[in-house]
């Protein structure tokens, strides 16, 4: 294996790993965590590319967003109660004001640029067309 593509397979899997937290953080993105750890898998190591492609959480997410530009209706569901969430509990946490004040701007700016983002309706998988 080359230096450049333990490089990108190391980068690709601190993308997946921060795309994981970002599960469960709100203000940690996970798709573009998970789109750049795609880029970095297709140059480092074609196999962890398909890997990830074909991961029953993160392919369907790939998918959308290479083929439409848009996420799942209930991927935008869940990520906006983690956003709201997230927030509201540091601006409670939060002992100053003006912290609370840019939380709380920070938190409408997100909301809005994740709500202007394409929504596509999930399709059920059918094996009877494959």
């Amino acid at each position: 294996m080359s230096l450049k593509s333990f490089v990108f397979l190391g980068v690709g899997w601190i993308c997946v790993g921060l795309g994981l937290l970002g599960v469960l953080l709100p203000l940690l993105p996970t798709t573009p965590f998970l789109l750049l750890a795609s880029a970095c898998f297709v140059r480092g190591s074609p196999r962890m590319a398909a890997w990830l492609h074909k991961h029953p959480t993160f392919g369907p997410i790939l998918f959308h967003w290479h083929q439409d530009r848009a996420i799942e209706k209930k991927v935008k569901r869940r990520a906006n109660y983690f956003i709201v969430s997230g927030f509201i509990l540091s601006i409670f946490l939060v002992p100053l004001f003006w912290q609370k004040g840019l939380l709380f701007l920070l938190g409408v700016l997100l909301l809005v640029f994740f709500n202007r983002l394409r929504e596509i309706e999930a399709v059920e998988e059918d094996h009877k067309n494959t």
